[in-house]
């Protein structure tokens, strides 16, 4: 199997838990690899087509095909929309959304010759609540439903399922660059009244690629305390 963006934070935790079932599994980072041994530790760029081709022949030769592919390498730019500029609006759609498309794109062939897989997107709470200075990475977050959701009406018949999992305040490196303040705020607005961890996010991934989910495809599955509940 194979996790992008696995070099920290949830990423990491996901293919840790794979790890622990006994699965054989290949994390991608794009500058530092993951500080684990037991991982497959890939470069791989996803906003450049070659370095996907080049990571996923590299996890062929080593690993064998990918059966379950988890979609988790994102980025933020984060500033009001008056203040984002064209690059900060590209950047982050290239990664979080097109780059989602190209790692999919990629690992769908072998998926579909076999008649079986599991594809599991990571999205955010964010593409259903919405957040200040975030409207490019809410949009990214928020395609990814649609993606999902269309993808697994196209494949479902060869006995692929496609699912989504929104996490909500995850204590990640990249959540604690809003800041405490703005922190505090989020998780004001959480019904369980605290942070969730990457470890708990990994449980729900990990039971979408599982034989239980077999029968669960275009879900979206909120790991998000309770966040974006009736939403």
């Amino acid at each position: 199997m194979l996790v992008t963006g696995a070099n920290r934070g949830i990423g990491l935790s996901v293919a840790r838990r794979f790890l622990e079932h006994g699965d054989r599994v290949a994390a991608t980072y794009r500058s530092s690899p993951p500080a684990d041994d037991d991982l497959l530790a890939v470069p791989c760029d996803v906003t450049h087509p070659a370095s996907v081709e080049s990571a996923f022949a590299t996890v062929e030769e080593k690993l064998g095909p990918v059966q379950v592919l988890v979609a988790n390498a994102g980025i933020t730019r984060d500033t009001l929309l008056l203040r984002m500029n064209e690059q900060a609006w590209q950047e982050v759609l290239d990664t979080d959304l097109s780059g989602v498309y190209r790692v999919v794109r990629r690992a769908l062939g072998p998926m579909v010759r076999a008649h079986g897989g599991r594809i599991v997107l990571v999205s955010s709470v964010v593409a259903f609540v919405g957040s200040p200075g975030q409207v490019n990475y809410a949009a990214a977050k928020a395609g990814l439903v649609g993606l999902a959701r269309s993808l697994a009406r196209e494949v479902g018949s060869r006995g692929i399922t496609v699912n989504v999992v929104a996490p909500g305040v995850v204590d990640t490196d990249m959540i604690a660059d809003l800041g405490e303040t703005r922190l505090e705020q989020l998780t004001s607005m959480v019904p369980l009244g605290r942070r969730c961890t990457p470890d708990e996010v990994a449980g729900a991934v990990v039971f979408l690629a599982s034989d239980e989910a077999a029968y669960v495809t275009g879900a979206v599955l909120p790991v998000d305390g309770g966040m974006s509940m009736g939403l």
